[in-house]
Order: structure tokens, then sequence, then C-alpha cells
């Protein structure tokens, strides 16, 4: 896998905590640097972590699907990038909304990210049938995580109600644009 689709799956990755985290930004009454990157930290550890456990889970799935593999990382990430488009289209609710005096601890955060972070596992999952580094792979995710959630918080007041869907619906189809190209490389080179 090149270093430019590694990166794009990590910002790909990162855009429903980025939506998250510009609503959670819009939400504080003033948020500090500080606090986003305390949330950041949160978001990007448990993001970095479940592609593992993805990974891990295809590994061991790998000897039974070897002849299909390209197929399952093609399945994989065009449902869970349509699944984020629909998603970002998708109105909001309004009893979603959070109380801006409400404080922002440590397991609000971490459910949060890892809420955010399943796209993640099953992209583990997908990676575990291709010839990438995982170690690599979560540290990119996790950093791309760590910036976009850290930068979402800080401009949360700002864009709230301008990006914050629009993020996950380009997310969505950078994912499923990588699992296209996935197909086509590996039907092309079959060929």
């Amino acid at each position: 896998m090149s270093p430019l689709s590694i990166l794009l799956i990590g910002f790909a990755m990162s855009t429903d905590a980025f939506a998250a985290a510009i609503g959670k930004g819009a939400a504080m009454r003033k948020p500090v640097f500080r606090d986003a990157v305390r949330a950041g930290l949160i978001f990007g550890v448990i993001e970095a972590i479940t592609p593992v456990i993805g990974w891990l889970i295809g590994r061991v799935a790998l000897d039974y699907v070897e002849a299909y593999d390209h197929w399952i990382a093609f399945g994989l990430l065009s449902a869970l990038g349509l699944h984020m488009v629909v998603a970002g289209l998708r109105p909001e609710d309004e009893s979603e909304d959070e109380d801006p005096s409400r404080h922002r601890g440590f397991w609000h955060l971490a459910v949060t990210g890892f809420a955010t972070s399943i796209d993640a596992m099953a992209v583990g999952i997908g990676l575990a049938f291709m010839d990438v580094h995982i170690g690599v792979m979560a540290l990119v995710i996790g950093l791309c995580t760590l910036t976009m959630v850290t930068a979402g918080i800080m401009l949360g007041r700002v864009l709230g109600s301008l990006i914050g869907k629009r993020a996950e619906i380009i997310g969505g189809v950078i994912l499923m644009i990588i699992g296209s190209t996935i197909l086509y490389e590996h039907l092309s080179g079959a060929a």
C-alpha cells in the first residue's frame, strides 16, 4: 500500500471523530487548547488501537479467505464509506445536543472516541488481507485523529453548523475510492 493511501485512510478514519469534535467544540463555551489536545489524545489512542484489534481478527481468518481478500477489503471499505456518507447526509437530532456547561470527563470522551472508532476496527480487518504494516497504519490513524480532533474542538465554535456532517461525507467517499482502487489493482494485476 502506498504512503499516500495510508495517509488517506488515516484521515478518512479520523473524519467521524473530527465531526464529533466539532460538535463538542461548538457545545463548549470557550474551548481551550489544553482541553482540545486532551480530547485529541484520548480519541487518537483509541482510534490507533481499534484497527490493530481488527487486524488481529482478520489475520486469524486470512488462511480461510485469501483467494477473496481483495473483495473483502473492497466490500468492507465501500460499505463503511457508504455508511459514513449516509450518516453525513442524515439530519442531526436536536435531542443529541450537549449541555454546554457539562464537564467533559475522561470516560465521556473515551466512550465517544470508541463509538467513532468502530469503523477503524473494520478497516483493520480489511488491512489484514493486504501488504501493510499494521503498526505504521495504527500510528498514522492515531496521529491523524489526534490532529483532527484537536483542530475540530478548536474550530467547533466557528464551524459547528457549517462543516460537521460534510467531514463524514468526505471521509466516506475517500474510503469507497480506496476500496475501489484495491479491487482494481488486484483485478488488473490478475489479468
